[in-house]
């Protein structure tokens, strides 16, 4: 693996931690900082996968449009599609 992929997971996984943590706080969770941090961990994992397959992408928070990008590869995941737009 490469390691700038590793380093995007690792970006990934941080954010998926902190959401979960977040989630299951027992006094005053915020849940607009779950909900960030959850576009977050997809959004990085999408370029993961995307910096391993040598995929060239720009500065984008639009899930949408990096998973388009992402099915050149993945063509499975366009089942994803509609979850990402919500």
């Amino acid at each position: 693996m490469k390691q700038l992929t590793e380093e995007w997971i690792s970006k990934a996984e941080g954010d998926y931690h902190t959401m979960l943590r977040e989630s299951r706080a027992e006094h005053f969770p915020n849940f607009d900082a779950v909900c960030f941090h959850a576009q977050q961990c997809v959004e990085k994992y999408l370029k993961a996968r995307m910096c391993e397959a040598e995929i060239r992408f720009g500065k984008s928070h639009d899930l949408v449009a990096i998973l388009e990008l992402a099915m050149d590869v993945e063509p499975g995941w366009h089942v994803m599609k509609c979850e990402v737009r919500s």
